[in-house]
């Protein structure tokens, strides 16, 4: 059952039936009745990526990449879901401007959560996050470890920084890789990741690199600048890194949070 509004409702149905690729969710079909919406997908036995990317000739911002929108099948095939939000660009199209922002806070670029501007880059970002969850097995939005640093983005930059990146990967993903664990793949991972989630949109890789960069270990690998991230602890306070090597802190007070 979509809990979407009619124009989310009629987007996802439009976008999801253009798509075919494994990494997506199919649509078997869809119905509205009596103010009633549905929409039916094929069945993927292991639920969502958060309880247990992408190539297209259409070019599609999804705006809300996150864990609970990749469901597993039976062969832990992950698959995209949720293009109720998503915004197809043009060919000549390079990033567009809403006034109206939505999303997941902790998934959101800054120059999307902070000015509203989103493109590929965007995505990026949120799959940089992703990456990061997957192998820190934390969440984040809402991370805390007492302080020391405001959210995941910070976490892993402070330790890569330090030279202690491994020391921020999930404890079953080392139990369940040894005696094969490959600190050197992790290493590459979280390097990717941060690239992903650079503070400057420019600076972030296109998403075919991010796929080369994992899938080739010749592959040379940049080093990253630090994250851009929102501190979400109060729900008020946004912080970004500008074009200039200072950091400057924005401070605004929102009075309306539109929730998913």
């Amino acid at each position: 059952m979509s809990a979407q509004g009619t124009n989310e409702f009629m987007n996802e149905v439009r976008l999801i039936a253009r798509l075919q690729h494994i990494n997506l969710v199919r649509l078997l079909g869809c119905c509205v009745d009596e103010g009633e919406k549905i929409l039916i997908y094929e069945y993927l036995e292991n639920l969502s990526l958060d309880s247990h990317l992408f190539d297209s000739s259409i070019r599609i911002i999804h705006r809300d990449l996150k864990a609970s929108n990749v469901f597993l099948d039976k062969d832990m095939t992950p698959k995209i879901s949720d293009f109720g939000m998503a915004r197809i660009f043009g060919r000549d199209e390079t990033e567009a401007n809403t006034r109206k922002v939505v999303g997941t806070y902790g998934y959101m670029s800054p120059e999307y959560a902070m000015e509203g501007i989103f493109s590929m880059k965007s995505d990026v970002f949120s799959f940089g996050v992703l990456l990061l969850e997957i192998i820190s097995g934390k969440r984040n939005k809402g991370f805390n470890n007492s302080g020391r640093d405001n959210n995941l983005l910070d976490c892993v930059w402070r330790n890569w920084k330090e030279g202690q990146g491994l020391e921020i990967v999930d404890t079953v993903i080392i139990d369940s890789s040894s005696p094969t664990f490959r600190p050197r793949d992790i290493q590459r991972c979280l390097q990717i990741g941060l690239l992903c989630v650079q503070a400057r949109p420019d600076d972030r890789p296109i998403m075919s690199a991010v796929v080369f960069m994992l899938e080739s270990e010749a592959a040379d690998i940049p080093q990253p600048k630090p994250p851009g991230y929102c501190v979400i602890g109060n729900y008020s306070t946004w912080s970004k890194q500008r074009d200039r090597e200072s950091c400057t802190v924005n401070q605004i007070t929102m009075s309306i949070i539109d929730a998913r």
